[in-house]
């Protein structure tokens, strides 16, 4: 069970490592905060740099021998360096904090660039992400784009990484406002390197970050995002429908029972702190998991840690009556829950949509981009499903990949 449920329950991509590579010759760079804002007269300086340093530095048949795990990735045609960038946003509530992420430009390249952002899946511990570990898959895919002649552009959301606090997990809501405002900076870092960033950003993202691809696209394409705007999205093995396909596959067998009790103690402590499931930890889940289960979730823990600490099913975490509340939500969660649905029902993208999916994902089911391609397409949009085969939640990841960097690197 905990061989399952480590990094690929956490659905990341870690099965293939970044090579680290010393920067004994680079150093820190510390940023001053600009001093007009960032974003908005509103938001002041959100999007403002607060710090960057460099983290890694690839080269192009570095970079070919790392991407071995993805087969027919392009070839490599930069260089790349990556850098670590925390940043001013804000937290569910609004309030000023910072977070962290990624930024990785092509070496040499100086002029207008265009740009990809690349939102990880989920990540339980502060040091998994890739601003933090070295064998972050989530970076390698960041820094493939950039081999490309992209720029590579990563958050790590809120609470992860660099940044403080607990990460709100899957929340539409900051997982937008940290991927605007980690785009802000990285036009601010890049000019200092020569670099503009085009108008036109490239989104993808796989599982939680799939999810939040379309959020974000919705964003950029309501020009929510500063200067920008939505060039592409192209979204991999994201829970798009939680209401009505991911909760049910959790609790009925689809989600493997070990897999959806990590996924559904993360997401109710979560959104406990967000929308309010519970006052009494001792009325959601039973012992003993009712005093221990809110701290496995504090970014400290491992991923074996976390599956130690947790019972193989979700009918033996949480009491009866909070499970069969799950299964038929009411009140502010079913409120919640339609809210944030509507990331494939209340827009209309301007620019062809792609959702990829596995037949055998049992982490987050295929069922989930069909339900989202139906919507949009109501709506008017271009929405084009792409079937993996008989590949699994992770797989999904590796065969989508390859298709994914060869048709943004059309835009280099």
């Amino acid at each position: 069970m905990t061989s399952r449920l480590t990094k690929p329950v956490a659905a990341t991509l870690a099965t293939a490592a970044l090579l680290a590579f010393p920067l004994s010759a680079y150093g820190a760079v510390s940023l001053p905060a600009t001093s007009r804002p960032a974003h908005s007269t509103v938001l002041g300086l959100r999007g403002a740099v607060v710090s960057a340093t460099p983290i890694a530095h690839l080269t192009a048949a570095q970079l070919d021998a790392a991407a071995a795990d993805f087969p027919g990735a392009p070839r490599a045609s930069y260089d790349v360096t990556a850098y670590r960038v925390i940043y001013r946003t804000v937290d569910h509530d609004g309030r000023p904090t910072t977070a962290s992420g990624i930024v990785v430009l092509p070496d040499g390249r100086r002029g207008a660039l265009t740009v990809v952002e690349y939102l990880h899946g989920t990540l339980a511990g502060k040091a998994d992400v890739a601003s933090a570990d070295d064998t972050s898959t989530d970076r390698l895919v960041t820094a493939l784009f950039a081999g490309q002649g992209l720029v590579g552009v990563a958050p790590d959301y809120l609470g992860l990484g660099s940044g403080p606090g607990p990460h709100p997990y899957v929340d539409t809501k900051t997982e937008t406002s940290a991927s605007a405002d980690l785009l802000l900076a990285a036009r601010t870092f890049a000019a200092r390197h020569g670099v503009a960033l085009k108008h036109d950003v490239l989104v993808t993202g796989f599982s939680q970050g799939g999810r939040a691809s379309i959020g974000f696209g919705r964003a950029l394409s309501r020009g929510e995002v500063g200067p920008f705007r939505l060039g592409g999205i192209r979204a991999v093995a994201g829970p798009y429908d939680l209401r009505g396909t991911e909760l049910p596959a959790a609790f009925d067998g689809r989600v493997l029972p070990p897999t959806a009790t990590y996924y559904l103690a993360y997401f109710v402590t979560a959104w406990n702190r967000t929308v309010g499931l519970y006052e009494d930890p001792r009325t959601a889940f039973r012992a003993p998991y009712a005093e221990t289960v809110e701290g496995l979730f504090d970014g400290t823990h491992s991923d074996a840690e976390i599956v130690a600490g947790l019972p193989d099913s979700p009918e033996k975490l949480f009491t009866p009556e909070f499970a069969a509340r799950l299964q038929h939500p009411t009140g502010r969660f079913l409120q919640a829950l339609r809210k944030a649905d509507r990331i494939c029902q209340d827009w209309t993208p301007r620019v062809p949509v792609h959702l990829y999916s596995g037949t055998k994902d049992t982490d987050v089911v295929a069922a989930n981009a069909d339900v989202c391609a139906t919507s949009l397409r109501s709506r008017g949009a271009h929405v084009t499903v792409h079937s993996m085969g008989a590949v699994d939640h992770v797989g999904t990841a590796f065969t989508a990949y390859p298709e994914i960097i060869r048709a943004y690197a059309r835009w280099a």
